[in-house]
């Protein structure tokens, strides 16, 4: 897009995170925002920061799962803003589990958030984007939308099938004015581990609080939000965050098979 100051953008996940620094920096940028999340407290708390930007902000209580309400959204959105330029498929959620103790209804929860929120967003918003005249996508992967890792079968499926979706719909949009970006952050400082689902059975007692110690230490997510807002003006197909989101890449390209070896064999350093 050459420009978004006086655009309608829709952010799913806005509540905190990424979605929260993405609707902000959006909104310097000069557009509304249409901000989706199931936490309202949150909602809010973005909705204020937009307001102080002096842009315009609805709130819309959205589990993103659930096609009949990404639907009435759409017409929501439409009603309260009369059209949308920029759609953001953010949300997300984690579980941290060995396959063998991974629950399928864990599975089925996370694959309904991580990829048909994604779907069900793109599917829903896209006439309206075409009829926008010019628009873009974003859908958010991740650096193991790349890499298999253990105790993340389910994230990594879902994040793996957000890349070739997005990278499908780039190829059967390549002759329209609505751009795609796959979005690709390695560790960002967000609440995702700390809201994750986690089951430590294996050896891996009080891996979570780990976790969620090492992720405050991480990139913050104004720097993600920065270089996702830079992916939309410049129309890139993939948006890369984080030096170990390029590593990973660049490993997987080159030794593809090594790679998914040698994590394997120091996974439970990546964890401890």
């Amino acid at each position: 897009m050459k420009v978004l100051k006086a655009r309608v953008a829709v952010v799913t996940g806005a509540a905190s995170g990424i979605g929260r620094a993405t609707s902000v920096a959006l909104a310097q940028k000069g557009c509304d925002l249409a901000l989706v999340d199931v936490d309202t407290k949150g909602l809010e708390e973005t909705a204020r920061l937009i307001s102080r930007l002096g842009r315009m902000a609805t709130r819309h209580e959205v589990d993103v799962s659930d096609k009949q309400r990404m639907q009435a959204l759409a017409n929501e959105v439409m009603a309260a803003h009369g059209s949308v330029h920029v759609l953001v498929n953010n949300a997300g959620v984690g579980v941290g589990a060995l396959f063998e103790h991974h629950s399928l209804e864990d599975f089925e929860w996370l694959m309904g958030i991580n990829f048909w929120g994604v779907v069900y967003g793109c599917k829903f918003f896209l006439p309206m984007l075409l009829a926008a005249g010019e628009a873009h996508i974003v859908n958010v992967s991740s650096v193991f939308g790349f890499v298999g890792v253990p105790m993340n079968a389910a994230y990594c499926a879902s994040k793996f099938a957000v890349r070739g979706f997005t990278e499908t719909l780039r190829a059967e949009l390549a002759d329209t004015r609505v751009g795609v970006s796959c979005v690709h952050p390695g560790g960002i400082a967000t609440n995702i581990v700390k809201n994750s689902r986690m089951n430590e059975a294996g050896g891996f007692d009080g891996l979570q609080q780990r976790a969620i110690n090492r992720f405050k230490r991480m990139l913050p997510p104004e720097k993600a939000a920065d270089a996702i807002v830079a992916g939309i003006l410049h129309n890139r197909p993939r948006i890369l965050i984080t030096p170990e989101a390029y590593v990973i890449d660049a490993a997987k390209r080159l030794f593809p098979a090594l790679s998914s070896e040698l994590l394997g064999r120091r996974w439970r350093e990546f964890v401890e």
